[in-house]
């Protein structure tokens, strides 16, 4: 018994003393000069989030914010043991209302200071044009494929992600079936390997809308429709976060450079729609 309560009474004193040790710690990390100053100047350099916006039916992408990560920033400044501003370390704050949240509603254009394109390809359409285009000017798009496209040309599917742009589906002749965009959906999941799927339409439409979300697929209104002059109606929409479609033809093509430079000369980035949506 004697030997019980001595041993009962060693742990506590070690417990006791990793406790106290502990406490004083962080005392003393806490009155750290060092830790002091990355406190301070901690809300200059935060940046809120920007929820996405819901409008009856339609959603508005949000933007991700950024915050100071103290404990990670302290670390790294305590190896010199003085401050420095480079070597600050951040970490993501996600907005509360997320478009990832929402297969319900058509999403028509994001907060972010860039753009997607989206190449909408039909059954005979040739794509090599505009990828060597995109790769000239290093962009990454997203290309809608319709069905029958999709079934010749599963191999082309995977090499698009593979080359870092995003895949949506259009369904046959831009009508879903749930059989179809469901097997479309595993290729280009599980194995291209996209984090997510979508769905297209250029008008509200109800029975799409309920396929897609039954489907776990975001279904894109995108709020720029080229049909004709591709570079003069994008020069006439363009705003940040837009979202434009764009059929494959000669026009597109030929203009497709232009369209580029135009949208850079805007300072928007080009990105492909996983990352435009990625709060």
């Amino acid at each position: 018994m004697k030997k019980t309560f001595e041993a009962i009474g060693f742990l506590s004193l070690i417990l006791f003393t990793f406790f106290y040790t502990s406490k004083i710690t962080t005392v003393i990390k806490e009155n750290d000069d060092l830790l002091k100053q990355i406190k301070e100047i901690e809300n200059q350099y935060k940046i809120d989030p920007v929820n996405a916006t819901i409008n009856n039916n339609t959603i508005i992408a949000g933007v991700s914010g950024s915050e100071i990560d103290i404990k990670e920033s302290y670390k790294k400044m305590k190896k010199i043991n003085s401050f420095n501003s480079n070597l600050l370390v951040y970490k993501k704050v996600k907005p509360e209302i997320s478009v990832l949240d929402y297969y319900d509603k058509y999403i028509i254009k994001s907060n972010k200071s860039a753009v997607s394109l989206l190449f909408l390809i039909e059954k005979d359409d040739e794509i090599n044009d505009i990828l060597e285009i995109l790769d000239k000017y290093k962009v990454k798009a997203t290309f809608y494929t319709d069905g029958n496209w999709f079934e010749n040309n599963n191999e082309k599917i995977i090499e698009l992600i593979k080359l870092g742009h995003t895949v949506g589906n259009l369904g046959y002749n831009y009508n879903y079936k749930e059989n179809g965009i469901s097997w479309m959906n595993t290729i280009v999941t599980n194995i291209g390997k996209q984090k997510y799927t979508y769905c297209y339409t250029e008008t509200i439409d109800e029975e799409i809308l309920n396929i897609c979300k039954n489907n776990k697929s975001y279904i894109i209104k995108p709020n720029i429709i080229v049909k004709n002059n591709p570079l003069i109606t994008i020069k006439s929409n363009l705003e940040k976060g837009s979202i434009i479609s764009l059929k494959i033809n000669n026009n597109t093509i030929t203009e497709l450079p232009l369209i580029i430079e135009y949208i850079n000369s805007r300072n928007l980035n080009i990105i492909n729609l996983e990352e435009l949506l990625d709060e």
